[in-house]
């Protein structure tokens, strides 16, 4: 299979993703502005959620810009990740219904360490394909915060778990900001080549 396959099949379901947890927005029953507020938890849960979709398919993109084929097992990681990426939609609304309380906010957490565990799978598997000296491997390097997220996953998973649920969010809002700015390293590697 070509890579360019891969990408637009895991475009489409990205794609889909989005479109079901902006679905879980539910229209309010009232003309009066007031009547939005009942909403709010739900539309912050929709943006941070938007948000971390957008970061993983503008990377996504990126990390398959640089390879140069795929294998089966790249395809089945790939999947994995888009696996993950579909519980996005319940683990988003769970949370934004409850009003961000503990056990959704765990739950989301929890999908969110998965997305980026299976993030980092693909991201291997890749590397394994096409070996060490690729394009994708130089530019990965250290990896720096693809290996502190997990780290502020747990830490936030623990926090909403052990004390308040908005510590939890606090971290998962922090690790969106770290990757709000897209991985630049490949975007640089692939112009220091040419």
């Amino acid at each position: 299979m070509r890579k360019e396959r891969l990408e637009a099949f895991s475009d489409g379901v990205i794609a889909v993703i989005i479109t079901i947890i902006v679905l879980e927005m539910k229209v309010p029953h009232g003309p009066e502005l007031d009547a939005l507020t009942p909403l709010i938890p739900v539309f912050l849960t929709y943006v941070l959620s938007f948000i971390y979709v957008g970061i993983y398919w503008n990377n996504h993109h990126h990390m398959l810009h640089a390879a140069k084929s795929i294998n089966g097992i790249v395809m089945w990681a790939n999947l994995h990740l888009l696996f993950w990426l579909s519980f996005l939609p319940f683990t988003t609304g769970w949370m934004g219904e409850n009003h961000f309380e503990r056990w959704p906010t765990v739950t989301y957490g929890i999908n969110l360490l998965m997305c980026a565990l299976a993030y980092s799978i693909l991201q291997w598997c890749l590397i394994r394909h096409e070996g060490r000296d690729s394009p994708l491997a130089r530019a990965i390097a250290r990896d720096f915060k693809g290996k502190a997220s997990p780290v502020l996953y747990i830490a936030g998973i623990l926090s909403a778990w052990m004390a308040y649920a908005w510590i939890g969010i606090a971290f998962f809002v922090t690790v969106a900001l770290m990757w709000l700015v897209p991985d630049r390293r490949l975007e640089r590697y692939r112009s220091a080549q040419s």
